[in-house]
């Protein structure tokens, strides 16, 4: 027959049902005897099955193991940390000295402009409520950026503003404004503006 040697657990941890007096002196042993004891790779204990994790047994020595890049929180730089060093140590470090994060140099006009060769940039969205594009300050109107969603059709108040906008040109100027839409509200507009010039016309 096989000889099989058993090897008990290291694990220790306090006493939670000693007072609170006797808690800091008294230690307790996991005592369970195992057939295949397991070493720790990374404090080299010996424990059971149920303590052989990092967490369960609370390796001294678990940050040896993790093989994890820590990343800066501010620059976002990978910080490179060598065996045996504590990464929040390292990671704290670089930030007092190596640290590139400058809050002035941070980019604030992200919004491009979104009108064909336009590059201007802006610090808030300017979208344009019929195609809902993004655009800069000087090309946010539909006439200004060719509007893709001009071709729908103007609703009343916007035909009644547009009727007393080319009354007003009319009687300052003389210039029709005519909007560049193609829907059946836009040929009666048409029709208007062309009755208004004959008119204008025949007084002159």
């Amino acid at each position: 027959m096989p000889c099989f040697v058993t090897v008990m657990c290291l694990q220790q941890w306090r006493c939670e049902a000693a007072s609170s007096a006797l808690r800091e002196s008294l230690s307790v042993f996991c005592c369970l005897p195992d057939f295949l004891p397991l070493k720790c790779d990374a404090c080299g204990e010996v424990f059971c099955k149920d303590h052989i994790r990092y967490d369960d047994h609370r390796c001294s020595s678990a940050y040896k193991k993790n093989v994890q890049v820590p990343v800066c929180p501010l620059c976002n730089a990978p910080v490179p940390v060598q065996k045996g060093e504590v990464p929040d140590i390292v990671v704290g470090a670089h930030m007092d000295k190596d640290c590139k994060y400058n809050p002035a140099q941070q980019k604030i006009f992200t919004n491009r402009c979104l009108k064909p060769g336009c590059k201007r940039k802006e610090m808030m969205k300017v979208v344009c409520e019929q195609c809902g594009g993004n655009f800069c300050i000087k090309h946010r109107h539909p006439l200004d950026h060719d509007c893709k969603a001009s071709s729908r059709p103007i609703s009343k108040a916007g035909y009644a503003a547009l009727m007393r906008a080319s009354q007003t040109a009319c009687k300052s100027t003389g210039a029709i404004a005519v909007p560049s839409n193609g829907s059946l509200q836009h040929n009666r507009y048409k029709l208007w503006n062309e009755e208004k010039m004959n008119e204008i016309y025949k007084i002159l």
